[in-house]
């Protein structure tokens, strides 16, 4: 087998092995959404793409919650997923402004693995709450092993560059439950509301 169709083997496994991540964010699309049908004013809003995005937004669909979609003009490669509620999918021309309007109205960042929109977003999120110049929300990493090798946080701490504590700025899930209780414990240890 020559390099690169070895090269592309590799990468065809490891997308295959991260596949099963679709249905924990589609899992976690449902237990917002039905969170929002019993009363609690919270949806679910994606970058309104494929993938993650898709899969959180069907979620939200599968129990007949509303959902949004912040969707982003790319040269060749996002469209809006068709899960998203109509009148709900917000198009932007600039990565800027659609982390804006995520800010503007995040009541937590859970983040799948993902490539460099996924880790902007994430480090645009830490960086504010770790500057506190947002009210810091929670921030959960689904899929552990994904981001500790994509990302690793020791090592920034061992080379000072951030303090040992900007670690408890997020935390690891698994499964779409960690993730959902894990942010109502959050709230809740933090003496506010989930939403006001």
């Amino acid at each position: 087998m020559n390099g690169d169709l070895k090269r592309r083997l590799g990468v065809a496994e490891r997308m295959l092995a991260k596949s099963h991540y679709y249905e924990v964010a589609r899992e976690f699309g449902r237990l917002v959404g039905r969170a929002s049908l019993d009363g609690t004013p919270i949806m679910v809003m994606t970058g309104g793409g494929p993938g993650m995005m898709e899969a959180a937004n069907r979620g939200a669909c599968d129990v007949g919650a509303k959902s949004v979609g912040l969707n982003i003009n790319l040269p060749h490669e996002q469209f809006s997923n068709p899960y998203i509620t109509p009148g709900l999918c917000f198009r932007f021309h600039y990565f800027a402004l659609r982390k804006l309007h995520f800010l503007l109205r995040a009541k937590a960042l859970v983040a799948f693995p993902g490539g460099y929109g996924t880790i902007d977003e994430l480090f645009e999120v830490l960086t504010l709450s770790q500057t506190r110049k947002i009210q810091p929300i929670p921030v959960v990493l689904v899929g552990e092993s994904y981001w500790r090798r994509a990302i690793d946080m020791d090592f920034l701490a061992d080379e000072g560059v951030i303090d040992p504590e900007d670690r408890e700025l997020f935390w690891f899930a698994e499964t779409a439950e960690e993730a959902w209780s894990g942010i109502l414990d959050w709230y809740k240890d933090c003496g506010m509301p989930l939403c006001i």
